[in-house]
C-alpha cells in the first residue's frame, strides 16, 4: 500500500493534462488499518474508488456508444475464426445477436466482456465511507469533500446499472466479512427505489462538493457540485422516461415475494422534477463559468477558411480537454483515433495499421443530420430526397466540404455544419489528418472509398466516418503523431437539450422550450427551430405540438451528441432504439473485390447486417450464475 502511496504522490506532482492519479487502485491485500492509517493512505484509497469511472473514458465499454446504431464494427463471425477474434468489440457485437445470460457481453454485473464490475467499485466505496473517519489527524473539511466524492461515485455507480438493468439490489453498507448467507443475498429493489437512493445520495453529496476545481494541476477530473447537479438531471430525467416510468412492457418483472419491480403506471409529475433539477444544473454550471468553446487555432496551420472554422469549433468542443463546454471530463485520453480516422494521404493509405478506420457510421446515422435549411432531410421541401443516392460533381459552393469536380453522392450536398464537421465520406474534404490548407483543391480524404476495405478488421464498411471523435492536429502516416484529449462526458448543449426536453414533457410547447433548442442550433449555423419549420418544411406545423416538437428535441439530441456514447442511452430510455434497429445496417460497396475501384462499383447501396433487437434487448440479462449464487434475485424479463 505505501508503494502504491509513493507513487500517486509522485503523479500529482507530475501529471497535468492526464491526471493518472485518478487510476491508483488500493493493493486489496492491505489491512484496513494501514489503508486509512493517514491522510495520504485515504486519499490513495479514494483515488481507487475512481478507478472504474475513468475506465469508462473508453467508449468502446459504454452501451451508449457501441449499441446505439451510430457506428458499427467492421468484423463479422466468419472473420472472427480468420483474424483470431478481435479485442474490445464485445459491445458491437450486442447488436449482431450475441447477448446471452450465460455469458453476457458488456457484463457490468461481474466484470466480463468489456464491461467493469461496479459492485466492486461500490464496495470500495462502502469501505471508504466506513472507515475514512478514523484517519488521524485528517481535517475536518477535508474529511466532508473526500465523503462526497465517495457519495457521488457510489451513486453513479448504482445509476449506471440501473440504466443497464433496471431493478438491482441497493448496496448502502460493505457487509462484513462474516455476514450470514442471508445477508448477502439481497433481493433487487422497485426501479423507483433505486432512482430515489441515487438521488438523495447525490444531494447529500452536493452540499460539501467544491463548485469548481481551484488547483487544476493537482486536482483536474474530482467531482464538484456542478458535475453533480447535471448528473441529477439526467439520473430524473431518466426515471421520467417511458422504459422506466410506468413501461407496459416490464409490468410483468416481479420480485419472488411479489412486488412490482416497474411501476405500472406513468407518473408525468416525474419530467417535472427533472426539470426543476435541470433549471438548478444550467445555473450551476453558469455559475461556475460554464459556456460554449470558442475555437483557437492550436497547431501550424497553412490556410482556414470561415467555413472550415466553423467546423472546428464544432469539433472542438469534443476535442479540446477542459474546454468551458465540458461540464464533465475524464481524465484519460481518447485512444481510438486511429479507428475513427480515414485515410487522407498514401502513406496512411499503405499502412494499414497505423489507421484501422474500422468505428464505421452506417448510411442511417448520416442520413439523421439536418439539411442546411436546419430540417430533417425528408422534410425539406428544398431538398431532392428522392434522388440523394444519385451522384454529383463537387463545386464552389462546397469548395471546403467536398473536392471540386469530384464525383460524389448528391446526399453530402447542402447539408448543416454539424453534418461536415461530424462525418466523413468519400469525396470529402478532410482539414487535418496531415492537410492545414483548405484552399488545395488537390486534397481529398483519400479514404479513397475504393481502398477502405483492406481486410475485414482494419477497414471502414460502409464508407462514412466519425471524424468528430479525431483532432485536426492529429496526423497518421507512416509515422503518426496524436493530439490526445480527455473524453468529455457531459456537455452544457447535452444540459441545455435536457432542459427543453423536460419542459415540452411538461406543458408542451413554449418560447422557453425553443429558446434552449436554438442555443444549440446557432452554433451550427441554424436558423431557430420555428423559424426553419415554417420556412422550409413540409410540416410546418410540426414544432407546434408537444409530440411534433418531441421528435424534434430528440433528433437534435442524437444529432449534437453523435458519436459521444450518449444516443444509445436516449434511445433506450425513449424506447426507440428497437425502432433504429429495425432496418439493415447498409453502406456503400467499399470491398474492391466487387466494386473493382470504380465509381458505379462503389456508390451501390449495401447492406452491411441486419441488428438483432426486440424488447428484451432494453435491459440487460444477469449472468445465470449470478441468479444460482443468490435465489433472491429474478432474471431480467423475457431473458
Amino acid at each position: 500500500m505505501k508503494n502504491v502511496v509513493y507513487i500517486a504522490l509522485l503523479l500529482l506532482l507530475t501529471t497535468s493534462s492526464c491526471k493518472k492519479y485518478l487510476d491508483v487502485t488500493p493493493d486489496d491485500v492491505a489491512t484496513l488499518a494501514s489503508s486509512f492509517s493517514n491522510a495520504n493512505e485515504t486519499e490513495a484509497y479514494l483515488f481507487g474508488c475512481y478507478s472504474n469511472l475513468q475506465a469508462l473514458a473508453d467508449i468502446r465499454r459504454n452501451a451508449g456508444f457501441t449499441t446505439s446504431g451510430e457506428v458499427i464494427f467492421p468484423i463479422n463471425l466468419s472473420d472472427r475464426t480468420t483474424l483470431g477474434g478481435a479485442g474490445g468489440d464485445a459491445g458491437f457485437t450486442i447488436m449482431q445477436g450475441l447477448q446471452n445470460a450465460d455469458n453476457p457481453l458488456l457484463n457490468y454485473w461481474d466484470g466480463y466482456n468489456m464491461g467493469l464490475n461496479l459492485w466492486q467499485s461500490i464496495r470500495m466505496c462502502n469501505t471508504f465511507l466506513a472507515n475514512v473517519n478514523t484517519t488521524p489527524g485528517l481535517p475536518p473539511y477535508q474529511a466532508q469533500r473526500w465523503i462526497a466524492e465517495a457519495q457521488f461515485l457510489k451513486a453513479y455507480y448504482h445509476y449506471w446499472l440501473i440504466r443497464m438493468y433496471g431493478p438491482i439490489p441497493i448496496e448502502d453498507v460493505a457487509l462484513p466479512v462474516n455476514a450470514t448467507t442471508d445477508q448477502v443475498r439481497v433481493p433487487q429493489q422497485t426501479v423507483d427505489s433505486c432512482f430515489n437512493y441515487v438521488v438523495n445520495l447525490l444531494d447529500t453529496a452536493i452540499n460539501n462538493l467544491p463548485a469548481i476545481i481551484e488547483n487544476t494541476a493537482a486536482e483536474q477530473g474530482r467531482i464538484t457540485s456542478t458535475i453533480a447537479l447535471a448528473v441529477k438531471a439526467e439520473v430524473l430525467a431518466t426515471q421520467a422516461s417511458p422504459l422506466f416510468n410506468g413501461n407496459p412492457d416490464y409490468a410483468g418483472m416481479v420480485r419472488k415475494d411479489g412486488t412490482h419491480l416497474f411501476s405500472t403506471t406513468a407518473d408525468p409529475t416525474k419530467w417535472q422534477r427533472a426539470a426543476t433539477a435541470c433549471q438548478a444544473a444550467i445555473a450551476a454550471a453558469n455559475a461556475a463559468g460554464a459556456s460554449l468553446y470558442q475555437f483557437k487555432l492550436n497547431g501550424n496551420v497553412v490556410h482556414m477558411s470561415d467555413s472550415t472554422e466553423a467546423l472546428l469549433a464544432i469539433q472542438g468542443a469534443i476535442t479540446e480537454s477542459w474546454n468551458p463546454e465540458q461540464i464533465w471530463t475524464l481524465n484519460p485520453y481518447f485512444g481510438w483515433q486511429y479507428m475513427a480516422a480515414a485515410r487522407t494521404n498514401a502513406d496512411a493509405a499503405s499502412n494499414v495499421f497505423a489507421v484501422y478506420s474500422n468505428f464505421s457510421v452506417p448510411i442511417a446515422e448520416s442520413e439523421l443530420f439536418y439539411t442546411n435549411n436546419g430540417v430533417p432531410i425528408n422534410e425539406d421541401k428544398n431538398w431532392d430526397y428522392a434522388n440523394r443516392y444519385t451522384l454529383q460533381p463537387g463545386d464552389d459552393a462546397h469548395f471546403y466540404y467536398i473536392k471540386k469536380g469530384y464525383p460524389c453522392a448528391k446526399g453530402n450536398f447542402d447539408r448543416e455544419n454539424r453534418y461536415y464537421a461530424d462525418v466523413a465520406f468519400d469525396g470529402a474534404i478532410w482539414f487535418g489528418l496531415g492537410n492545414t490548407d483548405d484552399n488545395n483543391a488537390n486534397f481529398v480524404n483519400a479514404v479513397n472509398g475504393y481502398a477502405a476495405w483492406p481486410d475485414a478488421l482494419r477497414g471502414n464498411a460502409t464508407g462514412y466516418w466519425a471524424k468528430k471523435l479525431v483532432p485536426y492536429q492529429t496526423y497518421f502516416g507512416q509515422t503518426s503523431v496524436g493530439y490526445n484529449y480527455s473524453w468529455p462526458f457531459m456537455r452544457l448543449p447535452a444540459l441545455w437539450l435536457l432542459y427543453a426536453e423536460c419542459l415540452n414533457e411538461v406543458s408542451g410547447p413554449s418560447a422557453q422550450v425553443y429558446q434552449y433548442i436554438d442555443m444549440v442550433r446557432a452554433r451550427a449555423g441554424l436558423q431557430g427551430v420555428q423559424a426553419s419549420w415554417a420556412q422550409y418544411s413540409n410540416n410546418p406545423g410540426k414544432p407546434g405540438t408537444q409530440a411534433g416538437l418531441r421528435a424534434i428535441i430528440h433528433q437534435e439530441r442524437r444529432i449534437e451528441l453523435a458519436f459521444e456514447g450518449q444516443a444509445g442511452w436516449d434511445l433506450r430510455r425513449w424506447k426507440e432504439l428497437q425502432g433504429v434497429m429495425s432496418g439493415p445496417f447498409q453502406g456503400w460497396n467499399v470491398n474492391p473485390a466487387s466494386n473493382n475501384f470504380t465509381t458505379q462499383g462503389y456508390y451501390q447501396l449495401v447492406n452491411y447486417y441486419q441488428p438483432v433487437f426486440s424488447v428484451k434487448n432494453y435491459i440487460y440479462p444477469i449472468q445465470t450464475y449470478d441468479l444460482l449464487t443468490n435465489p433472491n434475485l429474478v432474471q431480467s424479463l423475457y431473458w
